[in-house]
């Protein structure tokens, strides 16, 4: 029996067949060199992430995961509040409601004037769209609490910071990583319009930029890296759900969808 660890790594081998046969199909078909060969590009890759590639890479991901830090945490607490209260359920959640659904990407313009041009109206930006998806998951998280468990819990006279530990936050544990799965796309899609203003560094910008200079086989490196990246992020939100979460894939090893 294969170990998960083997496991995954085939199947990641198998999605990168599958994704660069596309790639070369795709190639044949146009005979452009808009679309460069696997080859070319992979070789091209090698050669640029040594250098300024890297580094624009690490600009995106620290915009990224900071964004995500930030949202993580606020998001949360807001939502572990709501969620144990009525009466902030009452009265915030019917903000939440009219603020989530605005298209906040219309207010780089205005973060960047109140904020300036560097890297606090990138990163706001996208803590402002994914904030809400995480203080909903929260509150649902904590809403979902059997009532029974509660009552077992205050009838033995545990504390409010000892509930929290125990109880509260391995009940929101498992929805707050698979909100961090769900906007981790967002996050990144959102970085990639917000780097092509006022910046010099990040991937969005670089891939733009390459495409503007008619540099082909730089801009599909460039796509390649976030695509990279991107896959690396979602195997950590894997190992980090794995670890904290152990409780939810116990028996999961075995096989238990119908064939």
């Amino acid at each position: 029996m294969k170990s998960p660890r083997r496991t995954r790594f085939s199947q990641g081998l198998y999605s990168m067949a599958i994704i660069l046969g596309f790639w070369y199909i795709l190639h044949v078909a146009v005979g452009s060199a808009a679309i460069p060969s696997p080859h070319e590009t992979l070789v091209h890759f090698v050669q640029a992430l040594p250098g300024k590639l890297s580094i624009h890479l690490l600009y995106s991901l620290g915009r990224v995961l900071t964004a995500m830090v930030v949202s993580v945490v606020a998001g949360s607490a807001l939502g572990i509040w709501i969620g144990s209260s009525q009466k902030a359920d009452r009265l915030i959640t019917p903000i939440v409601y009219m603020l989530y659904p605005i298209p906040k990407i219309a207010f780089l313009p205005i973060l960047m004037i109140i904020l300036g041009l560097g890297e606090e109206p990138k990163v706001l930006l996208i803590v402002l769209i994914i904030v809400f998806q995480f203080t909903m998951a929260a509150r649902d998280g904590i809403q979902e609490i059997p009532k029974e468990l509660v009552f077992s819990v205050a009838s033995l006279g545990v504390g409010k910071w000892d509930r929290m530990i125990h109880l509260i936050i391995p009940a929101i544990l498992p929805k707050i990583i698979t909100t961090v799965r769900i906007s981790m796309g967002a996050a990144i899609s959102v970085l990639f319009f917000a780097e092509n203003f006022a910046t010099t560094y990040g991937i969005g910008y670089y891939i733009m930029n390459q495409w503007a200079m008619v540099n082909y086989k730089e801009m599909f490196s460039g796509i390649l890296a976030l695509s990279l990246a991107g896959y690396l992020l979602y195997q950590l939100i894997d190992g980090l759900d794995r670890k904290v979460c152990a409780w939810v894939h116990v028996g999961k090893g075995s096989k238990s969808k119908l064939d």
